[in-house]
Parts: C-alpha cells; sequence; structure tokens
C-alpha cells in the first residue's frame, strides 16, 4: 500500500469532507429519493433517477476519500532542514539548453497545481529531483521530451494550498 503524502492542512480537509458527506449529504440524498419514490413510476421518474446517480458519485467519492486518508502520512514540511530535496522543498531549476530558471514546490498528489509551481512528489521531475543538493545535474524524461536540469537553490517556503473543488 503505498502511502500519500500531504500537509496537515489538507488531511484536515479532507477529513472534514468525507464527514460532511457521510452525515450530511447521505441523509439529504437519502430523503430527496424517498420523495421522488413517493411520485409514482419509477421507470419514468427523472428525480429518482438523478438522485441516484447523484448518491453513486457521492459513494463513490467517500470510497475514495477512505482509502486516501488510511494511507496519508502527514508531512510537516518546516520540520526538515531542506539541504536536498524533499516533500515541501522549493527548488529553483536551470534548464540546461537555454539557462532558463523554474521554481517548483514539492507537494502531495492532492496539493499539487503545476500552474501554481506545486509538483506532485509522485511527478516525473520530483522523482529525478528528490534526495538531490543545489549544484547537481539532472536528467529527466518529461512527457514533452527529456531534459537536463542544474539545481540552483533548495528551501523552505510556506505553502500555500488553495482548495480544489
Amino acid at each position: 500500500m503505498q502511502k500519500e503524502p500531504m500537509l496537515n492542512e489538507t488531511y484536515q480537509r479532507l477529513t472534514k469532507e468525507l464527514e460532511r458527506l457521510k452525515t450530511v449529504e447521505r441523509v439529504n440524498i437519502a430523503k430527496i429519493i424517498d420523495e421522488a419514490r413517493a411520485l409514482g413510476d419509477l421507470k419514468e421518474n427523472a428525480e429518482y433517477h438523478a438522485a441516484k446517480d447523484k448518491q453513486g458519485h457521492m459513494e463513490s467519492r467517500i470510497i475514495e476519500l477512505q482509502d486516501l486518508l488510511s494511507r496519508a502520512q502527514v508531512v510537516d514540511p518546516a520540520s526538515f532542514q531542506h539541504t536536498r530535496v524533499s516533500f515541501g522543498s522549493t527548488v529553483t531549476l536551470c534548464d540546461l539548453s537555454d539557462d532558463s530558471e523554474c521554481k517548483y514546490t514539492i507537494v502531495g498528489a492532492q496539493e499539487s497545481s503545476p500552474s501554481k509551481g506545486l509538483i506532485s512528489i509522485f511527478s516525473p521531475l520530483a522523482k529525478s529531483i528528490m534526495g538531490r543538493e543545489e549544484g547537481d545535474e539532472v536528467e529527466v524524461a518529461l512527457p514533452g521530451g527529456t531534459k537536463q536540469y542544474a539545481i540552483e537553490e533548495i528551501c523552505f517556503q510556506e505553502i500555500c494550498i488553495e482548495v480544489k473543488q
């Protein structure tokens, strides 16, 4: 079973979502289904079928969250030294082909947002730089081809995660 590293903030958010789905949303959907069932013929009852579909999606999300939280490994990146790339490190890379710089922070899959510079610890780039030090050069097989980077800086910066809907 693969552990799922995540920030405490994410763990708390997912736990609250699971609790809300189990205690509030299940009850609401059950009422809607009962009301729709009372309308009569279930074969042509659009409200009933829509509520059953919604119930199915919600139960799938509950199962997904239970699995995710059972594998969760809450990590406090502020406790690491960040002399080597690790979970929560903000890394400045230099693309050796054109000397352009990019900066990424290594986070859990639930927190990743590449457009905001937050990449999953399971991404090809993160996997290739984990454990490396400033000055190291890495070759990364990316979907767009192979790239070579030099690690210019590793540090810790406060991580701000926007809630995914």
